[in-house]
């Protein structure tokens, strides 16, 4: 497993001028990890619910978690596809794209 990513600079910077709602934040993160599901099914999870909100942000920023916690990009693939069903095929293709957004990004930094 790699580090946990490093998270987006607008990210930082919010929490650098709201600090008590990045706390906030971390304990709510902190809170759901609780139970007994591990690392590699709660990033999976995570990343199902964010395609199913349809939030590209969310969705880039589970990407790079699921990878950093030894998630395949396989897997990742399937969850998006999985969603074609539920989404429909349009949103089901951009959930794949916005995946592949951090995929490529990352196999073309090694």
């Amino acid at each position: 497993m790699e580090s946990a990513p490093e998270p987006p600079k607008a990210y930082q910077s919010f929490v650098k001028r709201f600090p008590k709602l990045g706390r906030a934040w971390e304990l709510s993160a902190e809170a759901g990890q609780e139970g007994p599901l591990d690392e590699k099914t709660i990033r999976l999870v995570k990343l199902a619910i964010a395609i199913g909100a349809l939030r590209e942000g969310a969705v880039h920023s589970n990407v790079r978690k699921a990878l950093s916690a030894g998630v395949s990009p396989e897997e990742i693939e399937q969850v998006a596809a999985l969603g074609a069903g539920t989404l429909g095929f349009p949103s089901t293709v951009a959930v794949f794209c916005w995946t592949q957004d951090v995929i490529d990004s990352r196999s073309s930094h090694k």
